[in-house]
């Protein structure tokens, strides 16, 4: 080829360029790094931001900052020690027997289902063990213990959040330009109440579920009644999907009984979902966003995928955040009429 025809390609990178992919290298090495400290941070955050407006009425009768956060935190913590106090021997029975029968009921369940469907689970699970529960919970109670780890730390930080919380707040605010100052402290109220509205209002929900499981199946004398009631509370936190995922060993269990005893415990466990989704939660809930059934799966999906247990429980106040985001900062660039459709939206699931 002859030299005139040859062409060469330059490629030039500015001392910027470098520097900002050098940068964003760094930010993500650092995530990995910190990211079960940042999840710490922002449970203790949302804790905070749940119990400063019990804190604030506190104060209202001449207590100082930090004495009214240390006695909130003092009840709160004197509450959940007292539960498990009074409940942990029965709680430790009760896990220590499903914990021996429950190989023994996933057994005999899977030899009452239909052939089909024997099949499928054989050929599916062919060369393995054939147990499919073991898995399963092995990796539940690795997520769940993170979360508590994770809920334990929290603790600790949130007390210091409540007592220095309105100093922190401030500081934060102090890096937003004086322009947007306003909408910042604006979008910190609005979020801080969103969140408390969404908090509060699942610790009632799951609180009716927890009594609610505990009567039934104490009446109808399933094993392991308390066990499930608190398994049925936690994981009622989890809206539309929590619920449904505690029937499970609440059904197996009451097979235990008659098979009549589990379809009646199937057919409650149905009725009572229906009744907190319609009748309890637009109550509790109030005037306070409620996000829907969408929301919660798709926030619910998220989180567990980037954090686990406690990622999902953090991703759903988060979205419950996103209304006030938009309706501060967005509003220009989704347009006017699309904020108002959405608020309209959002007060019709009420």
């Amino acid at each position: 080829m002859p030299a005139s025809l040859q062409r060469r390609t330059t490629v030039e990178l500015p001392w910027r360029t470098i520097g900002k992919l050098i940068v964003a290298a760094a930010l993500v090495w650092v995530w990995l790094q910190l990211y079960q400290f940042v999840l710490v941070l922002v449970v203790a955050v949302l804790l905070a931001v749940t119990l400063n407006p019990l804190v604030q009425w506190v104060e209202r009768f001449g207590l100082s900052r930090w004495a009214a956060a240390g006695l909130v935190s003092f009840v709160v913590f004197a509450l959940v020690g007292g539960f498990l106090w009074l409940t942990w021997s029965s709680l430790n029975q009760q896990a220590e027997y499903v914990t021996e029968h429950f190989g023994d009921l996933e057994f005999e369940l899977l030899n009452r289902l239909p052939a089909w469907l024997h099949r499928t689970l054989d050929a599916a699970n062919a060369g393995e063990v054939k147990t499919y529960s073991g898995p399963l919970a092995i990796r539940l109670a690795r997520s769940v213990a993170s979360a508590l780890v994770v809920t334990m730390l929290a603790s600790v930080l949130t007390v210091y959040f409540l007592i220095e919380g309105r100093r922190t707040r401030d500081w934060v605010l102090a890096f937003v330009p004086q322009r947007g100052r306003a909408k910042a402290h604006q979008t910190l109220v609005e979020c801080e109440a969103a969140i408390f509205g969404y908090v509060a209002a699942n610790v009632a929900t799951s609180i009716f579920a927890t009594l609610f499981v505990l009567t039934t199946l104490s009446i109808l004398h399933v094993p392991a009644a308390l066990l499930l009631a608190v398994l049925a509370g936690l994981l009622d936190f989890i809206p539309v999907l929590g619920f449904v995922v505690a029937a499970v060993p609440g059904i197996i269990l009451a097979a235990t009984v008659s098979s009549s005893t589990a379809l009646l415990v199937a057919l409650l466990y149905l009725v009572y979902h229906a009744i907190e989704n319609y009748v309890i939660a637009p109550r509790v809930y109030g005037n306070r966003l409620r996000l829907s059934n969408l929301s919660v799966i798709l926030g619910f999906a998220v989180g567990a995928e980037l954090a686990g247990v406690i990622g999902a429980l953090i991703a759903l106040p988060v979205a419950a955040m996103y209304p006030t985001v938009e309706r501060i900062w967005l509003r220009e660039q989704v347009g006017e009429q699309t904020v108002r459709e959405h608020r309209a939206i959002e007060q019709s699931q009420v």
